[in-house]
């Protein structure tokens, strides 16, 4: 009995991993739209060729929290937290050297 109720709970985690995987894919794609009006309203200085690349680099660079924060921007409307939170996320060093990379490319393209 024991063996079965493990084999269930076991399953069960494992079947949860693709669907989740689905929501997190999901809620990227949402706050690629919040990000990118976000640097297109709130960060005039983005050149607008590199506003793409720049809202990747921010979504692969963002937690589970601050996709929250764009999700609900995606409903609410792009404001001050959500320009706070693309603002931190753009001061990491893994979005800085993504960032450079990213413009470097853009440039040579």
């Amino acid at each position: 009995m024991r063996a079965l109720l493990v084999s269930a709970i076991v399953f069960g985690t494992v079947a949860c991993a693709p669907v989740e995987q689905a929501v997190d894919q999901t809620a990227r794609q949402a706050a690629k739209g919040v990000v990118t009006e976000t640097l297109a309203t709130r960060f005039p200085q983005v050149p607008k060729e590199l506003i793409t690349p720049f809202t990747d680099c921010i979504i692969d660079n963002s937690n589970a929290s601050e996709i929250r924060t764009y999700a609900r921007a995606a409903i609410v409307g792009v404001d001050d937290q959500t320009a706070a939170t693309v603002r931190g996320v753009l001061a990491r060093p893994e979005t800085v050297q993504c960032l450079g990379a990213s413009a470097l490319q853009t440039r040579l393209s």
